[in-house]
């Protein structure tokens, strides 16, 4: 069961965070002693909520393990006696060490050393990841507002769901796109980058920002 403690630290007022650090716009007044804003708190919420349940995610890859169910796979054998056979990128998902239940549950044994959070292992996977998912979104607030590493969280969770979405629907990634950042750094990114820092020089762009930046030379981008 995921429990809280008593009493929280209060948020220091005094410390230099005035940008959200997973989208890295400025955070509004309301929002100052917040390591994440709320659209992006909020954002993190629904791709959560889209993984676990008897509708979500996780147990609709159910429904593409099966060779040329989705885009690639072979046709199934249609044999009595060989054995029915899977596609193993879909079973790699739903394993208890693969990339949706692994993370999640790294993370709520993350939170339980912050005596937030009560890993529990017992049951099917997906009673195992509707556990999870409800632990990290019951304290996902205090995360927000406390945890110094919610950046990578929330980016670590939009991953899951879009690999998840990606298998279920068939649509593949979003294009990504080689813009220069002045510093002659070419940087690839999709719409739906959040933000991005340069390698080179160590400038940190939000998602407007490095979509305003100039497209990239085609020699250069092909460098």
């Amino acid at each position: 069961m995921t429990h809280t403690l008593d009493s929280d630290p209060e948020p220091d007022d005094d410390r230099d965070d005035i940008a959200c650090t997973v989208c890295h716009r400025d955070l509004r007044a309301d929002e100052i002693g917040r390591h994440a804003c709320r659209p992006c708190t909020d954002l993190v919420d629904i791709n959560l909520r889209a993984l676990a349940g008897p509708d979500g995610l996780y147990v609709r890859l159910n429904t593409r393990l099966a060779p040329g169910s989705g885009s690639g796979g072979p046709a199934v054998s249609g044999s009595r006696t060989a054995p029915v056979p899977v596609r193993l990128d879909i079973l790699n998902l739903m394993t208890a060490g693969g990339p949706v239940l692994g993370p999640l549950e790294t993370w709520v044994r993350d939170w339980e050393t912050h005596g937030r959070a009560e890993l529990g292992e017992a049951g099917t996977l997906q009673q195992r990841v509707d556990h999870a998912v409800r632990t990290l979104r019951f304290n996902l607030e205090w995360a927000a507002t406390h945890h110094p590493a919610v950046d990578e969280f929330a980016h670590e969770i939009g991953q899951i769901r879009r690999q998840c979405e990606g298998q279920v629907t068939g649509e593949r990634p979003p294009r990504r796109i080689p813009v220069a950042c002045p510093c002659g750094q070419i940087l690839r990114v999709a719409l739906d980058t959040a933000g991005e820092r340069c390698p080179n020089c160590g400038e940190q762009y939000g998602h407007a920002e490095v979509l305003r930046l100039p497209m990239a030379e085609r020699r250069a981008a092909a460098a």
